[in-house]
């Protein structure tokens, strides 16, 4: 089988079988069946397209993944364009959404507004399920890992 057909496969089990739906519940309810389309006809009234996105969205589960995807790429809307500047997400993951600061100071700063960035996180965006913010500072090389690591002090046993 082919990649359409799987899918136009299960667009048919997620949307129904049947093409001919609407006739026969023209059929059932008394009305005339007409060929083309009418413009006042009940159900014809012009839907919004976000709404219809929306709702597949929900209706498919993606709904968080989208909200995640949303907060990160407006990081610098929530937290104002001086903050962004200094500060990255990196990803949310259980629950937790991790940032990376330029500097240990604007780590520090952001945990002391921790609280309020969550609120505005919460209110913003419900559905990403942000219950915590982890702030961490720059990528700084470690001694503690790696092939020439040994078990001890570390490097300040050599220099004093």
């Amino acid at each position: 089988m082919s990649e359409a057909a799987d899918f136009y496969r299960h667009l048919k089990e997620l949307f129904g079988s049947d093409p001919s739906r609407g006739r026969r519940r023209a059929e059932r309810t008394g009305r005339s069946e007409r060929t083309g389309s009418q413009p006042f006809d009940p159900g014809r009234e012009p839907r919004g397209l976000g709404g219809l996105i929306d709702s597949l969205a929900h209706e498919l589960g993606w709904s968080s993944p989208l909200a995640k995807s949303e907060l990160i790429a407006a990081w610098g809307d929530v937290v104002g364009e001086e903050t962004s500047k200094h500060s990255a997400p990196v990803g949310i993951e259980g629950g937790t959404l991790t940032v990376q600061c330029d500097s240990t100071s604007w780590a520090t700063q952001l945990r002391l507004m921790r609280g309020e960035m969550l609120a505005h996180i919460e209110r913003r965006y419900p559905d990403a399920g942000v219950e915590n913010i982890r702030f961490i500072g720059p990528d700084v090389p470690t001694w503690k890992r790696g092939p020439r690591s040994v078990p001890g002090r570390g490097p300040r046993d050599t220099y004093g």
